[in-house]
């Protein structure tokens, strides 16, 4: 709905353009394809805006005139999630959308977004804009965040940091807090924080890590469902330049040793694939079994295709 929405907004900011837009140039500009733009032109037809349409190799969709426009109808989180959206997206085209949004928010949402943009890194991948926000202001506040929390294991566990940033990488949005009860800097994915009310006393900043190295490392040993450390025959610079969610150490000028960790053991079998070299894993179990199933299926294919 999100994605929709901000979509939606963009196509709005191309149409008012004085000019015609062909089907084609529609969805490349927004990275779709033409029978999307044509569902979202039914859409905004439906929401009461004039989308001319002209047939031929020189017409094309055009927003009419002489009528008031509707406006999109959003509550305060879909309004909020869109804008950051949209400031987070490098492109002339999100730019002239979030300008036209931002000029008919109310000043309370304004705050939200400016807080909201100032605490976070990285793509907006959609995230609960009440999570997202609650973090975002204790950030902001510099207050302890308290927070129910789903660990990796499916249990339940309540936490109490002091927040710093929100960080998008590895196509998921992560907190990035010292944690009270372990005294250490932690990172927690935010999908799977709860906040709490209300939140706990005003904290003194600390020096924050570079967020770059300390998510690799963090995300690379974390407490993920299976975690491999592999034996790699090539230098650590070319392993970390292909697969630079793990962690990698040099043994020697031709060997390193590569930390990954996943939620499933198929992703860590996508890692190893991305080495183009010899290597040695001696577990999990799960990630074993499973090379052993690519394998045999890999071999299979050659024989089959070697009797064609």
């Amino acid at each position: 709905m999100l994605e929709t929405s901000a979509r939606l907004l963009k196509l709005l900011s191309l149409l008012q353009s004085p000019r015609d837009w062909s089907g084609p140039e529609l969805a490349e500009r927004l990275g779709v394809t033409t029978r999307t733009v044509r569902n979202d032109v039914d859409r905004l037809r439906n929401l009461g805006y004039p989308v001319h349409a002209t047939p031929g190799q020189a017409g094309g969709y055009k927003l009419g005139a002489g009528a008031s426009l509707p406006p999109l109808l959003l509550d305060d989180e879909e309004a909020v999630a869109i804008a950051l959206s949209l400031s987070t997206q490098d492109s002339d085209t999100a730019a002239q959308a979030l300008k036209k949004l931002e000029q008919v928010l109310p000043s309370r949402l304004r705050h939200r977004l400016s807080t909201l943009q100032e605490y976070t890194v990285g793509t907006a991948e959609e995230l609960d804009p009440h999570v997202a926000t609650s973090i975002a202001n204790a950030c902001r506040a510099r207050e302890r965040l308290r927070f129910d929390y789903v660990t990796f294991d499916g249990g339940q566990d309540r936490r109490e940091v002091e927040p710093y940033r929100l960080v998008h990488t590895r196509g998921r949005w992560y907190l990035v807090a010292w944690d009270v009860g372990r005294n250490d800097w932690r990172t927690f994915r935010a999908d799977r924080v709860q906040p709490r009310v209300p939140n706990g006393p005003r904290f003194t900043p600390r020096e924050l890590p570079d967020l770059e190295a300390y998510l690799k490392q963090g995300l690379a040993t974390a407490a993920w469902r299976f975690r491999a450390t592999v034996t790699v025959h090539a230098p650590a610079h070319e392993v970390a330049a292909k697969v630079p969610a793990a962690l990698t150490e040099a043994i020697d000028d031709a060997t390193c040793r590569m930390t990954a960790g996943s939620d499933t053991p198929e992703m860590l079998a996508v890692y190893l694939g991305m080495l183009g070299c010899d290597f040695e894993v001696g577990g999990p179990p799960e990630l074993v079994h499973h090379l052993g199933k690519v394998a045999d299926r890999f071999r299979k294919a050659i024989n089959t295709a070697g009797h064609g």
